[in-house]
């Protein structure tokens, strides 16, 4: 997994399990990452949630780049059940998910 290490995106996690409390936190994070992390981001949740396979990362990420066209914030807060895709997608590239939480908590 390039452009994004797996504990922003365990960040993103945390923060979205508590979407009520901590969207403008959440949203200001997404906003701060460049284009790329975004991208990647957005390509880990797509992962997650079964558009591409783990193998196919890279197409995702490509795809996520190239057609952006909504505020990345925006579209994954508009997501439904994002803390659960993007955890799927860290756990389909071979990441320990619990371990990156427990660092970001």
């Amino acid at each position: 997994m390039e452009k994004i290490s797996p504990r922003q995106v365990a960040a993103v996690i945390v923060m979205a399990r508590e979407l009520g409390r901590a969207e403008g936190e959440l949203r200001a994070f997404i906003d701060r990452m460049d284009e790329e992390a975004q991208a990647a981001l957005v390509a880990v949740m797509w992962v997650g949630r079964g558009a591409f396979e783990a193998e196919d990362y890279a197409e995702a990420y490509e795809t996520a780049y190239r057609e952006a066209s909504t505020p990345t914030a925006d579209y994954l807060i508009g997501t439904p059940h994002l803390s659960d895709n993007l955890e799927a997608g860290l756990e389909a590239l071979g990441y320990d998910v619990s371990e990156e939480e427990n660092e970001v908590l």
